[in-house]
């Protein structure tokens, strides 16, 4: 059996670089995507290292043309795709009398408009294949945050861009889920803590308090979602949200 590509936006750091971590250690050949081509190579590295195989690829995810370019050059040099994770993701938080249109569109085009485009890109490799699996990273910031009505609107709408997904491609042999995190410790939730005027050890033990598992997550704990969802066992899961977020939301 051939291996299997998996593409991971957004995978230079944090949690797009633990799942293709992740990915490659369950034996796929992995595309690590990101804005610059030059950040994916330490993620690249860790990758092969590990004997793995992966491809360093620079693609801005809002660009329809750059999209389509990854999406074949990955196909040709590491095989045609049959996992897609779309990860990659930006915040600029405001409260909304203060929120810019820049900030609303340049959210919108990254973490909406970007798993369109690579969807629409990979999906016709997974229909020709019949198998395909589709990981979408959303966010508890999906049920609603104050000073995230950008972010909080994108990844509300992943989830339902992700069933829609499920019921449209489910007779291709291709499953689409979502991942919801609640607070993981990455570069992005450091920068939060600078913006709150507070360490980020201080942010950490503000958080851990109300969790019940008593810890924030690390990128590991989403990868090894993603590596079940993106599982040939887990076939019969399509449509569905899973949230990783260390106990109950609600």
């Amino acid at each position: 059996m051939s291996q299997t590509t998996a593409i991971v936006t957004g995978a230079a750091r944090g949690i797009g670089a633990g799942i293709a971590v992740r990915l490659a250690a369950d034996g796929m050949a992995v595309a690590v995507l990101d804005l610059d081509e030059a950040d994916c190579a330490r993620t690249v590295k860790e990758i092969e290292n590990a004997s793995g195989r992966a491809l360093a690829v620079g693609c801005d995810v809002s660009k329809a043309d750059e999209v389509d370019a990854a999406v074949g050059r990955i196909a040709a040099e590491l095989g045609e795709p049959a996992v897609l994770v779309n990860n990659a993701g930006i915040t600029r938080d405001a409260l909304l009398f203060k929120m810019t249109d820049e900030d609303w569109d340049a959210v919108m085009d990254v973490n909406l408009r970007g798993p369109f485009l690579m969807t629409r890109a990979v999906q016709k490799y997974m229909t020709g294949q019949k198998w395909g699996r589709i990981v979408n990273i959303s966010s508890s910031s999906g049920l609603g945050n104050r000073g995230q009505a950008n972010y909080s609107a994108t990844k509300a709408g992943i989830e339902g861009f992700t069933k829609t997904l499920a019921k449209e491609l489910g007779r291709f042999g291709i499953t689409a889920n979502a991942v919801a995190p609640h607070f993981i410790a990455t570069d992005m939730t450091a920068a939060m803590a600078g913006k709150l005027k507070m360490s980020f050890g201080d942010l950490v033990e503000a958080y851990q308090k109300q969790i019940p598992v008593g810890r924030v997550g690390q990128p590991a704990d989403v990868a090894h979602a993603v590596s079940f969802l993106v599982s040939e066992g887990a076939g019969f899961v399509s449509g569905q949200v899973i949230y990783v977020a260390g106990g109950p939301l609600c």
